[in-house]
């Protein structure tokens, strides 16, 4: 896949599709109107993509932060695991 083609496929799973059936529609009026909403609808596509982006970092922190959970229960039973041992062996040599 070339840079463009692989740009426009980022852009476009950034942006939700109602959004961009709307700068399609922008970009078929007239220039004068165009001119206008332009530059808003580039700050409304902007925070799009800044909303996308800061899901996708909390997606990525909760997915750590649920493997460190698991790791740390884990390691949690396997350190009560060695203390019920550890007391086993108290109450046997006692």
């Amino acid at each position: 896949m070339n840079d463009a083609a692989q740009t426009t496929t980022t852009q476009t799973e950034e942006v939700p599709a109602d959004l961009m059936e709307l700068a399609e529609a922008i970009s078929q009026l007239p220039a004068e109107q165009r001119a206008e909403i332009d530059p808003l609808m580039a700050r409304v596509m902007q925070g799009a993509r800044r909303r996308r982006r800061i899901l996708s970092l909390v997606q990525d922190a909760l997915s750590q932060l649920r493997l460190d959970m698991k790791y740390l229960m884990f390691d949690l039973e396997a350190t009560r695991r060695e203390r019920d041992e550890y007391r086993e062996q108290l109450d046997a040599d006692a």
